[in-house]
């Protein structure tokens, strides 16, 4: 096994132990723990693995404990705020009649049995961009700051009580597929209770758009074992109430079913019980199982896709990664455009100038020159006569000043 593949299973072994209060079995001397630091702090499960590290922290450097330890009281804190916080800004778009829709919240967190093991989940609005403006607008005068861009779709902010929010006026994955779908699913959305303004999505269409976006982070790797926790435990809480053929006839519409369901396959043989993994056989006992496939899933998500990649199979990854290259490249080819464009635009400038300066207009010479009124055919010639005047001032160093 590689070191990859082995640091990997690693975290999500530790990661479905502290879920399911089970003892931990590991060789802890094989650790490179600035590196499990920085891969754990990558995926966002640090503050976990701090919690699986308790008891042993003899066998981790005191550096390391510690910085794991920062990134579990950052999560412990945000729990206690960041939930009020929420609260305070979908009640303020709704005073204010904004019009938006919440992707996902923190409602996430209620999932976790131990609060302080969830991550810092932002609250995503999608919205027009006539309301994007207007919601930057109050997340600033509230506290906030912009701390990312997601290029032309959006931004993430946060205030210092912990609360992450993010507003997109345009939905990422800019292919036909997801956004016909996403635009489809945002319109089914709901008036929340109590609410006039901000609307939310159903638990099938939740589900659809946790799925579909797993699906699409990973051929982007960009895919964490935090956005995979998150999924399971959706999934497990929501299961017995959800019609999944619903589901998975959405999830057709994005081109992604069948790797979204492999990849909820593979959260359910990560993190889930024995009833858990009883429930997905019962749920899949048609399909065929195929552990290479979840060998390539695991490498390509635990390696950021540095490994696997060029192994994949999946046919739906493959035709989506071929697709969001194709979008990358035209978009690539429209910016060198615009470049090219602005650059020519700036040059027409820079020589319209000169020009401008070489032969002022007719105006501005008859200011210098007021028997330009009485005979307007002499321009030429009084062009002439400026530019004397000002190549002999330079070469006799007088009248700098002359025009």
């Amino acid at each position: 096994m590689n070191q990859v593949l082995f640091e990997g299973r690693f975290l999500v072994s530790m990661i479905s132990t502290m879920m399911h209060k089970g003892a931990l079995q590991v060789r802890y001397g094989r650790m490179d723990w600035e590196r499990m630091f920085r891969i754990s702090d990558y995926h966002h499960v640090a503050n976990i693995i701090y919690l699986g590290l308790l008891g042993n922290g003899g066998l981790v450097p005191e550096r390391w404990m510690s910085r794991f330890f920062e990134r579990y009281q950052e999560a412990l804190r945000s729990g206690d705020s960041c939930e009020p916080a929420e609260r305070e800004l979908l009640t303020l778009l709704d005073m204010e009649k904004i019009p938006c829709v919440v992707l996902s919240s923190t409602t996430v967190r209620g999932l976790y049995e131990l609060r302080e093991t969830a991550d810092m989940s932002p609250l995503k609005l999608y919205m027009s961009p006539e309301s994007f403006t207007l919601v930057k607008g109050y997340l600033i005068d509230l506290g906030y700051e912009t701390i990312q861009n997601f290029e032309e779709c959006g931004e993430r902010m946060r205030r210092v009580s912990g609360l992450y929010v993010d507003i997109y006026r345009k939905l990422p994955y800019k292919t036909r597929f997801y956004e016909r779908e996403m635009r489809e699913i945002t319109l089914r959305a709901r008036i929340r209770n109590g609410g006039e303004s901000v609307r939310i999505l159903s638990p099938e269409d939740r589900l659809v758009y946790r799925m579909a976006s797993a699906a699409y982070a990973y051929v982007t790797d960009a895919l964490l074992i935090r956005d995979m926790l998150d999924l399971f435990l959706y999934h497990r809480a929501w299961r017995d109430q959800i019609d999944e053929t619903y589901v998975m006839k959405k999830l057709q519409g994005f081109r992604a079913d069948a790797l979204a369901d492999k990849l909820l396959r593979l959260t359910y043989m990560w993190f889930g019980t024995k009833e858990d993994k009883e429930y997905m056989q019962a749920r899949e006992s048609e399909k065929p199982e195929d552990l290479t496939a979840f060998d390539t899933l695991e490498n390509r998500i635990f390696s950021r896709g540095e490994q696997g990649k060029e192994k994949e199979t999946d046919p739906q990854a493959i035709a989506l990664n071929r697709l969001l290259t194709k979008l990358e490249e035209k978009e690539s080819r429209k910016i060198k455009r615009q470049l090219f464009f602005k650059k020519m635009a700036e040059r027409k400038r820079s020589v319209s100038r000169f020009f401008g300066w070489i032969f002022p207009d007719f105006k501005y010479m008859s200011s210098l020159y007021p028997l330009l009124e009485k005979a307007p055919l002499l321009l030429p010639f009084y062009w002439i006569v400026r530019g004397l005047r000002l190549m002999f001032g330079m070469l006799t160093g007088k009248n700098k000043n002359q025009p």
